[in-house]
């Protein structure tokens, strides 16, 4: 389900951790967070995403707001994350295998368990970057209507047209095989860091 010319993926995730990021508690997940930073701007399909307010590198897309999952936790943040990809096949890729793979297996030692969707995805023209705002309602979209065009996940999926796709499993086969060789040194990396 490769994008057409003109379109690319946004991902939106947001989760929520079981302690403050400094607290001991989610050490494993501050440790291994530049390693799969790393890991997507090498990812095959990876187009860019956007920074954090106040922190150095990457431009922040707007202000960054949060869904309303976050009411009542009692963090004024949380981890999150939003970016531009070529296709679905090159995020799945991504997301489920080498180093971000490795965060998955973990993230229940770090993470909350969600009433939510972990993640949303969407289509978007190429000369349109998207706000941390756009990210917040559609995933609270994607919660309260379930999946269509607008906001959807990697387990009903739609094309850069609108309609109901199918992810070709062979090419996330394939983009995963190059990731691996591209992110050895940060898989090997995060292997030997703590949990």
């Amino acid at each position: 389900m490769s994008a057409r010319a003109g379109k690319h993926l946004v991902m939106y995730n947001f989760g929520l951790h079981v302690a403050a990021y400094e607290s001991p508690a989610v050490e494993g997940f501050r440790l291994r967070e530049a390693a799969n930073f790393e890991a997507a701007d090498r990812a095959h399909g990876f187009i860019s995403r956007s920074g954090y307010a106040g922190e150095p590198g990457m431009a922040c897309w707007g202000e960054q707001v949060f869904p309303r999952f976050i009411e009542g936790s009692g963090f004024a943040i949380a981890p999150s994350s939003l970016s531009l990809w070529a296709d679905i096949e090159s995020l799945m890729a991504f997301s489920y295998s080498g180093v971000h793979a490795d965060a998955l297996k973990h993230a229940r030692h770090w993470n909350l368990r969600q009433s939510w969707p972990p993640l949303v995805l969407w289509w978007t023209d190429v000369d349109v970057v998207p706000q941390w705002r756009d990210g917040a309602k559609r995933l609270e979209y994607l919660h309260d209507h379930g999946p269509s065009a607008a906001a959807f996940t990697f387990k009903q999926p739609y094309g850069p047209d609108g309609n109901s796709a199918d992810i070709d499993r062979g090419r996330v086969k394939e983009v995963a095989a190059i990731n691996a060789e591209s992110q050895a040194d940060l898989l090997a990396h995060v292997l030997a860091l703590k949990v």
